[in-house]
């Protein structure tokens, strides 16, 4: 389960990078309640998202040439330069090495095997999120990728994570979990992309943060109120709840969920 008990291999924070962040704070202003405000003088036009005060995302206004508008996770380590080192050493890449920010911890962003980008944060002053697994906040993550075993042998080398399978209506679902904390510590899954009605047609693999929500219908249509895109209308999954794939203003891909996951 997420939450704000932050251990190695869970996810701790979560940003936005798109070229408006003007817009983009009006349009999840607008969609979840969150209020944006800057991270300080010194944070390079960084701010943060809170929601009833609390700290639940980041965002920044980001250039083409730093890519497409993303959401992007990053996860807990003790240890940002042993962690961007593993990555190399199974093939994964360091587009950005391991920085301090300021007093307030150690980050770096990683790629998979295939590509993926992916963020790692070493807490400091500040250990990650404020708010996690409720309402308004980051309440699961998934990995949509080409190989499943790849993957999962990949972030078991530069994260530790643990997988296992679980079986619904339909198939069998990847989870993933920190080391050592079992189903309590679930907080995601493994997606074979080419398997994915709606991912099969771009093929594109990417991480999919999901942001839990009280009524997914109601947000949905919010969304595309507010010049969102859906890319999977509300569905109900059995012993899962509704969810939804959408799409801001500006192309980055996220989730809602009305549910808990771990419940397949």
């Amino acid at each position: 389960m997420l939450t704000t008990r932050f251990v190695d291999g869970a996810p701790n924070w979560i940003d936005v990078g798109a070229p408006d962040i003007e817009g983009v704070a009006s349009f999840y202003g607008g969609l979840f309640g969150w209020e944006f405000g800057s991270a300080g003088p010194d944070a390079g036009g960084y701010g943060f998202f809170r929601l009833a005060g609390r700290i639940v995302a980041g965002g920044m206004r980001t250039t083409p040439e730093q890519g497409p508008p993303a959401w992007t996770v990053y996860f807990q380590t003790s240890d940002a330069d042993a962690t961007a080192r593993a990555a190399r050493q199974t093939r994964g890449g360091v587009p950005v090495p391991p920085m301090d920010v300021m007093e307030q911890g150690r980050m770096a962003v990683l790629t998979d095997q295939v590509g993926v980008p992916f963020g790692i944060w070493q807490p400091a002053l500040r250990r990650g999120v404020e708010a996690a697994g409720e309402v308004g906040a980051l309440c699961w993550a998934e990995l949509y990728t080409p190989d499943i075993a790849r993957a999962a042998a990949y972030y078991h080398a530069v994260l530790g994570w643990e997988t296992s399978a679980v079986t619904f209506p339909g198939g069998v679902y990847t989870s993933v979990s920190p080391a050592g904390t079992g189903e309590d510590g679930m907080f995601g899954g493994l997606v074979p992309v080419a398997d994915d009605p709606t991912e099969a047609e771009s093929g594109q693999p990417y991480w999919l943060p999901y942001i839990g929500v009280e009524d997914t219908d109601a947000v949905v249509a919010r969304a595309v109120e507010l010049g969102g895109r859906v890319r999977m209308p509300a569905t109900s999954l059995a012993g899962v709840g509704r969810l939804a794939r959408l799409e801001d203003p500006y192309g980055a891909r996220f989730a809602v969920l009305k549910g808990d996951p771990r419940q397949t």
